[in-house]
């Protein structure tokens, strides 16, 4: 018996099923997956598929742990530039420990089979939580550009460019700390600019430099962390068009609507960062990732002071001094 994770059922797996093989739960339908050792790890249930591979929750029965678990598919371990890529974020992520970056726990191979063993952040992603809930509450995406502004500047000090930030790399955990993820297209700060296309990443969250062929920078990442915020905040990335060229052209040519034009309630403070961190000329967007962090952290302590002014709760009264008593 194995007990459904969505709606707690207990679950009859037939004793033929092979390892990672998936039953529907009676109840709720949710496919039950027949749990699998990989060395020390028991996979228990996929949290998500993607182009490396498949990433299952799992069980560390040494140190008695929740983990995240990628096997790595079979086609990409036989591509050595494809697994390159891999052991290039495993090491990127496994050098940075910031509460939000995804933590790195090992990597290796058992009977042929390459995995990753990372911590978990099973708790969606910023992208799913924008297509659930259309837009993102204002104090919450400050509270996310915060961390992540501050995830990205260890990076930084790493000499890394993250270079795909989007809603779909920021995960949250069981805590709600938001995680950033997937640094397969992290480079170092010094390479040599590469003829590859201009919208390696996204193209909704490429910054203009980039377009033109221009050199990247950090102030390249921090554009696409505004694109991000902007999204999350409004419901609709700062840019859109029918086709990837009209959007990539729109990020160099076409005039950014300030968020809270698009949305009269966003705050001016929060509406000002964002139109600075996405100038399109690089010089003009906040210098620093301290600078940064500073503005949406000055407009999220002014939200708090207005809904704190604006709540029913009772004030403290002011206290007589004792002289005038």
């Amino acid at each position: 018996m194995v007990t459904c994770g969505w709606c707690e059922t207990k679950v009859f797996i037939p004793g033929d099923l092979a390892p990672l093989g998936t039953v529907p739960c009676s109840k709720c339908g949710h496919p039950i997956m027949m749990p699998m050792m990989l060395r020390q790890f028991e996979l228990r249930s996929i949290i998500a598929s993607g182009g490396y591979g498949i990433v299952y929750r799992a069980f560390d029965t040494v140190l008695e742990r929740l983990v995240a678990v990628k096997l790595v598919k079979k086609e990409k371990m036989d591509d050595p530039e494809q697994m390159e890529s891999f052991y290039r974020e495993a090491r990127a992520c496994a050098r940075m420990n910031h509460t939000n970056i995804i933590h790195i726990y090992s990597f290796d191979q058992y009977e042929g089979q390459a995995y990753l063993v990372m911590e978990l952040a099973d708790h969606g992603s910023l992208d799913g939580r924008i297509e659930k809930q259309t837009r993102v509450s204002e104090l919450h995406v400050l509270d996310i550009g915060i961390k992540i502004a501050s995830a990205l500047d260890l990076a930084l000090k790493h000499n890394l460019l993250h270079r795909d930030i989007k809603p779909g790399n920021i995960l949250f955990d069981s805590d709600n700390e938001p995680k950033l993820v997937d640094f397969g297209l992290a480079r170092s700060v010094d390479a040599e600019q590469e003829n590859g296309s201009v919208t390696d990443g996204t193209p909704y969250y490429v910054a203009p430099e980039k377009i033109k062929r221009e050199k990247e920078t950090f102030l390249s990442d921090m554009y696409s962390l505004g694109c991000t915020l902007y999204q999350a905040l409004t419901g609709h990335p700062p840019f859109d068009a029918p086709t990837v060229e009209e959007l990539v052209a729109a990020h160099v040519n076409i005039p950014l609507v300030p968020p809270n034009l698009v949305l009269p309630e966003v705050s001016q403070n929060t509406s000002d960062a964002l139109v600075k961190v996405l100038s399109k000329n690089p010089g003009d967007r906040f210098l620093s990732y301290d600078e940064f962090k500073m503005a949406l952290e000055a407009s999220r302590t002014m939200l708090l002071i207005q809904q704190y002014n604006q709540s029913d709760s009772p004030k403290p009264k002011s206290k007589t001094s004792w002289w005038r008593r």
